[in-house]
């Protein structure tokens, strides 16, 4: 009996899972808060209750898997490292395509003459020791840099020979865009390498933490990632390229899902601390984005389930909205709740909540709180005069808002501390709602009904309290979740469906007659409208949430057991799977050049071409399965050949090649 440990770092908890692989069935379960900034606590917690609930011997573990939302998280709230972009051979204008600008949130650039045409000929010469000026120029805090060079699919050189050169200057993590993506678009190419840049430490410390703890319980066994796709890679794969976990969390959660519930048409629903991500099962299969991952307004290149993400989950932070009549809405920032913060910190926030309360009027941060992320009582580097002397407050604990802030030129500098990941913020959120309506009593019911009660004393545009009471704000935030989410799961359902609809999905879900047809609404009209397939809810808070949505939506909501550690079973289900891809083009009469991993080679007919490069692929995909986990890999060539006719005879355009190689993780056996 092999048994599998499945783990899932999220961003409020962290799961553990040991699934009996030969009976297909889940041995023990846990789950531990996810420890920021020093994740290997939660971690070592939920690991330890698993197998302590399965009553096993820890060496008896025979393969590890990890899947994670930190990188999808950080995307979508704009966190990561600080990084610079080598962008070899391109015009300076095209930084401002595909939000490659906006995602270099002003992190420097190093613009440098070279790159290759279509071809993969030399354009210029790389210009080396324009490269060597700027390294010496970058910042201090940079913790990585990103690569990517015009056309570099089709000749990598210019990207080798600079991630050489900045590997030997700075010691950095260097990531080169033609090794995530075999595609065209130079600079969407640029901005995955750019994310991936960014979220190389973030990744790096997660798989840390998780090989430390296996080390201390002496857990001898393979330890694999959760890519995108729902593919399984060796933690060593995607410490190189934690681009590739973006969706990881979602992707394992569809698999967990199919595996929770047997349905084969479905749509997937898993609602998080930061975000819900929704993904459509056909046939017991989601669908890869055929355009690539988009997260946190980001089109990447990167493959992964078609799942569509917003940031609404159950730590999303409540906004009041302008109007007579105040309105809510939540997201997409994720707020550390008061109630958690107080099971931590009980004299910090009861004596704040308390002191607000006894107030006659509520000030703007009342009941606000903010929290240092980074490890020690040492501020990071890299930070300006502002940023530093608010880090200096907190580094001794968290502490309430106004108390971080001096002057309200201040708050601008925390929140591009808070952009970084490097402070968070604490205030009410859905979670909060639930432990007032008694849906959950995990953390401090107390703080949170004081937290509500506080906001509830807000006044709208006609200078009225927004709520008599904490319970009915309550109700008024989870309404407002089940709306969101309702809409959100139209929005996705009207996009998956085979109708050519005339508007935007998204304007449709919103739309007056769909908001009528839900209500079942019965006049001189009948409208009604209900989603053809059920939903699947996941997540811990599921069931504090979908009944109603369920309802709303004239749907079956299924919530199966151990809903609350899909991710952590998806993670240990899946098979590994890594892909090699690669073109020939022909120039010229008589030429047929073959774009190698190492580099173009000409040939002198089609066909030769054609066979160098499927047995190159097939080489490179090979390697890549071993390096990802698979002792024997199933190789699959998927070719396709462009050509068009002239006067009756084919002429060569373009073969396109992707190798795939496929097969299960291998696991200890000692």
């Amino acid at each position: 009996m092999a048994l599998l440990l499945g783990i899932d770092t999220g961003g409020t908890y962290t799961d553990a899972v040991i699934l009996d692989d030969a009976a297909d069935r889940v041995v023990a379960a846990a789950k531990a808060l996810t420890t920021r900034p020093d994740l290997s606590q939660g971690i070592a917690a939920a690991i330890d209750a698993a197998i302590a609930r399965a009553g096993i011997e820890p060496r008896r573990i025979a393969m590890v898997s990890l899947s994670t939302t930190l990188a999808t998280n950080a995307l979508v709230e704009g966190h990561g490292g600080r990084v610079a972009l080598v962008f070899i051979g391109f015009d300076p204008a095209e930084l401002d395509r595909e939000g490659l600008a906006e995602a270099l949130r002003g992190d420097p650039v190093i613009a440098l003459a070279g790159g290759h045409s279509h071809s993969g000929a030399e354009i210029a010469p790389l210009d080396l020791n324009a490269l060597s000026r700027g390294l010496q120029a970058l910042p201090t805090g940079i913790t990585g840099i990103a690569v990517a060079g015009r056309f570099a699919t089709r000749n990598p050189a210019h990207e080798l020979a600079a991630r050489d050169l900045i590997r030997a200057h700075t010691g950095l993590p260097v990531t080169c865009s033609h090794e995530l993506s075999a595609g065209l678009n130079g600079p969407r190419r640029a901005l995955t390498a750019l994310l991936n840049a960014r979220l190389i430490g973030m990744i790096d410390r997660l798989i840390a933490a998780c090989h430390a703890h296996m080390a201390l319980r002496e857990i001898d066994a393979p330890l694999m990632v959760v890519r995108g796709d729902g593919a399984l890679v060796s933690a060593e794969l995607a410490r190189e390229r934690p681009i590739e976990t973006i969706l990881s969390g979602p992707a394992a959660s569809v698999a967990g899902a199919r595996w929770l519930s047997g349905a084969a048409d479905a749509i997937v629903s898993d609602i998080g601390g930061t975000t819900t991500d929704v993904c459509l099962l056909r046939a017991g299969r989601p669908r890869i984005d055929p355009d690539g991952a988009r997260v946190g307004g980001f089109r990447t290149m990167v493959e992964a389930v078609a799942m569509r993400t917003t940031g609404l989950g159950g730590d999303s932070e409540v906004h009041l909205t302008e109007g007579l009549r105040a309105g809510l809405r939540l997201g997409p920032r994720r707020l550390v709740p008061v109630a958690l913060l107080a099971r931590n910190h009980p004299g910090l926030v009861h004596g704040a909540l308390d002191a607000w309360l006894a107030q006659s009027a509520v000030g703007e941060q009342d009941g606000r709180f903010a929290i240092a992320m980074w490890a020690g009582t040492t501020p990071p580097e890299g930070l300006d005069r502002r940023e530093t002397e608010i880090a200096q407050r907190l580094a001794q604990g968290p502490a309430r808002l106004s108390d971080c802030l001096r002057t309200r030129l201040e708050l601008p500098a925390l929140m591009r501390l808070v952009q970084r990941g490097l402070v968070m913020l604490s205030g009410i959120t859905p979670s909060d709602a639930a432990h007032v309506l008694g849906r959950l009593d995990s953390w401090d019911t107390d703080a949170a009904r004081k937290a509500l009660m506080l906001f509830a004393r807000r006044r709208d545009g006609r200078g009225d309290p927004i709520a008599r009471d904490p319970e009915s704000l309550a109700r008024a935030i989870v309404d407002q979740l089940t709306r969101q989410t309702v809409d959100f799961l139209l929005e996705c359902a009207l996009a998956e469906d085979s109708r050519d609809w005339a508007a935007a999905p998204e304007t449709l879900a919103r739309h007056e007659l769909m908001q009528a047809a839900l209500d079942r609404h019965a006049g001189t009209i009948r409208l009604s409208a209900c989603l053809g397939v059920p939903v699947i809810g996941l997540g811990a808070s599921a069931p504090s949430w979908y009944g109603a949505v369920g309802e709303r939506l004239g749907t079956r909501m299924i919530l199966p057991e151990h809903a609350g550690v899909a991710n952590a079973i998806g993670a240990v289900v899946g098979q590994v799977a890594v892909h090699a891809e690669g073109s020939v083009t022909s120039p010229g009469p008589g030429q047929f050049v073959a774009h190698l991993p190492s580099g173009p080679t000409i040939f002198g007919d089609q066909d030769t071409a054609v066979q160098a490069l499927a047995q190159a692929l097939c080489a490179e995909a090979e390697a890549r399965a071993r390096h990802a986990g698979v002792e024997k890999a199933r190789l699959e060539i998927d070719r396709d050949i462009r050509q068009i006719e002239v006067e009756g005879q084919p002429m060569f355009i373009e073969a396109r090649l992707r190798v795939t190689a496929s097969g299960r993780p291998r696991i200890a056996t000692g």
